[in-house]
């Protein structure tokens, strides 16, 4: 009897160490886009659950303002987002995050990432349907349209901010997601700047096509965002 209640009592040690063990995965950052929300990712959020992820590993920090046209990537829009990713970091059971971004939400995340030196930190970066090129809807910086979006923070093509952040490393590992038929990057029917997708980042480890629209990449790729950061 004392023999059988011995392994028993080992074997569920070792089952509660693995469970702990297979509980230890990188906190997630998620960051939406200019005039979005957080909710907006109900859907990974919803799928990094089902994948073992406890609801205190997943960061959906607020930013912005009621103005779109007034946001950029300098100043209160940083806040949020910067003290999101300090926090998953200073948390995180591995040492390292995850960082999901959508839009706005991608060149926002990779300015804080950047500024801050945090690349070493982040395991996956995933972009999704971001203009890490610029929008030919802001024209070319400097007779780019004249809002804060578009300005000199913005995302006019060839602006001095997305030009600060071109080539440089966001994570271990880059991935994008992207569409041909994306409303915001594509929205003059030009996908492309200099040739390539502006939705894809510069020495990324792969990108990815999918035929949704801007907001659909987001909403119906919650599994290969996942997969992405696994």
């Amino acid at each position: 009897m004392r023999t059988l209640l011995i392994v028993a009592l080992t074997a569920t040690c070792i089952f509660m160490m693995q469970r702990a063990d297979a509980a230890c995965v990188d906190n997630v950052v998620l960051v939406h886009g200019n005039a979005g929300m957080p909710s907006d990712w109900d859907d990974t959020r919803a799928e990094l659950l089902s994948r073992g992820y406890s609801s205190a590993q997943i960061y959906r920090p607020s930013w912005g303002s009621s103005c779109p046209a007034c946001n950029d990537h300098n100043g209160s829009e940083e806040v949020p987002v910067r003290d999101a990713l300090n926090s998953a970091i200073a948390a995180s059971c591995t040492g390292k995050i995850d960082v999901i971004g959508h839009s706005m939400g991608v060149t926002l995340a990779a300015r804080e990432i950047d500024r801050y030196g945090l690349s070493a930190q982040v395991d996956s970066f995933v972009g999704i349907a971001g203009a890490n090129r610029g929008l030919w809807t802001c024209g070319r910086y400097p007779w780019n349209v004249w809002s804060s979006t578009c300005g000199y923070w913005g995302l006019s093509v060839n602006s001095p901010f997305l030009n600060s952040i071109a080539g440089e490393q966001f994570g271990a590992r880059v991935y994008s997601i992207k569409s041909w038929s994306d409303q915001i990057v594509c929205a003059t029917g030009v996908c492309t700047v200099g040739g390539v997708h502006s939705s894809r980042i510069s020495g990324e480890n792969a990108s990815y096509t999918r035929a949704y629209g801007h907001f659909g990449l987001l909403y119906y790729t919650a599994d290969l965002q996942a997969d992405l950061i696994d």
